[in-house]
């Protein structure tokens, strides 16, 4: 299990790596995520040891918003004076997301 933490860790700094060396606009975890993914279709599915590194990690996912709450108290005032550009950039991401995710549902539903 031990290895698959590091393995994860290790997607995550070649992502950061790349973004870093290419400029890419693009997160370096997210590109960190992606290989992961083609990993795993290479291996065709999840290794017990992965599953349980990353299901390990999951339990402590709370821990991470920690930061972003000391900066949104930290921050109130800046927050309060610019609530509507933030409100409308909230809600308009969401409504893409559904509809992104609505849309894939369809095309891999017409696929099976």
């Amino acid at each position: 299990m031990l290895m698959y933490f590091f393995l994860l860790c290790a997607l995550q700094l070649v992502g950061e790596a790349i973004v870093f060396l290419t400029g890419a606009p693009i997160p370096g975890p997210v590109i960190g995520m992606a290989l992961l993914l083609l990993i795993l279709i290479v291996k065709n599915g999840v290794p017990d040891g992965l599953d349980q590194a990353a299901g390990g990690m999951l339990k402590i996912l709370s821990l991470l918003f920690i930061p972003a709450g000391v900066g949104v108290s930290l921050h109130f005032n800046l927050i309060a004076a610019e609530w509507l550009p933030i409100s409308a950039a909230v809600f308009g991401a969401t409504l893409l997301t559904i509809a992104f995710s609505g849309l894939v549902m369809k095309l891999l539903d017409k696929s099976s």
